[in-house]
């Protein structure tokens, strides 16, 4: 068994030596992370210039490119052998609803994936590292559980969000859909020392879709929220409208 670990808060992040700890004894470790905090930079790639490569005294590969980068470039260019299974986090701060899409930590998971490789993204809930023990612990128990049962589709890719609860690992497991957030806050103006406005990226909206069933609901229960991701993002119930809009014959 081998198992690629990446993340998004950097190789000097606590998620990371959490996880990979958490992993210890499963199979063979490879790490490979970002130089730097890459939260928000969901999937892309870095084209516009090349990307070095270090190692840290811990053994940590890390990359100054993207969560992205770091699987792809360990992907394609550093492991000798194709890895059984890709695990990223745990990242700090929820990855639940439409946040889904900015995450790096997703992206890692998710760029696994695309290689057809099964993969499974880590968060704890709130921020601040609160209880990371007990993450690391469910951490432990869910791929246990996929190694011991595998999903009988693969390659998947799950997105789990665990509780800052000292219990974690005792809180039942629910399996279930994004939920939804109303729209982001208006962005943060200031002013640099030059006088010239600056702006930072607004807090995000509170959750408007957060009922039974979506991860919001689950992880506010204190649930631990697993669910199912896929890359495909046509919109199927839809396509015959279209088509018929395409046509001239029916608007969209």
């Amino acid at each position: 068994m081998r198992i690629l670990i990446a993340n998004d808060d950097g190789y000097l992040a606590p998620g990371l030596a959490a996880l990979v700890q958490a992993c210890e004894g499963l199979g063979q470790l490879d790490v490979v992370a970002p130089e730097q905090n890459a939260s928000g930079t969901s999937n892309s790639l870095t084209l516009n210039r090349p990307l070095s490569a270090f190692t840290a005294p811990n053994g940590f590969r890390y990359l100054n490119g993207t969560p992205s980068d770091c699987v792809h470039v360990a992907l394609t260019g550093w492991l000798s052998e194709r890895p059984d299974l890709i695990v990223t986090g745990i990242n700090q701060g929820a990855n639940m609803g439409d946040d889904t899409l900015y995450s790096g930590t997703v992206a890692a998971a998710m760029e696994g994936f695309l290689f057809g490789i099964p993969a499974i993204a880590f968060s704890q809930v709130h921020k601040g590292w609160a209880h990371l023990d007990a993450a690391a612990r469910v951490a432990r128990s869910v791929i246990e559980q996929v190694l011991a049962t595998p999903p009988a589709e693969s390659p998947f890719l799950l997105n789990v969000n665990i509780p800052n609860l000292p219990d974690a690992d005792l809180r039942p497991r629910e399996v279930t859909r994004l939920g939804r957030r109303h729209v982001s806050e208006p962005v943060i103006r200031q002013t640099n020392p030059h006088g010239d406005p600056i702006y930072w990226i607004g807090p995000p909206g509170d959750a408007r879709e957060g009922g039974e069933g979506t991860d919001f609901h689950a992880t506010a229960q204190g649930r631990v929220s697993i669910t199912p991701l896929q890359v495909d993002l046509t919109d199927h119930a839809r396509l015959p409208q279209w088509r018929r809009w395409a046509e001239g014959r029916s608007g969209a």
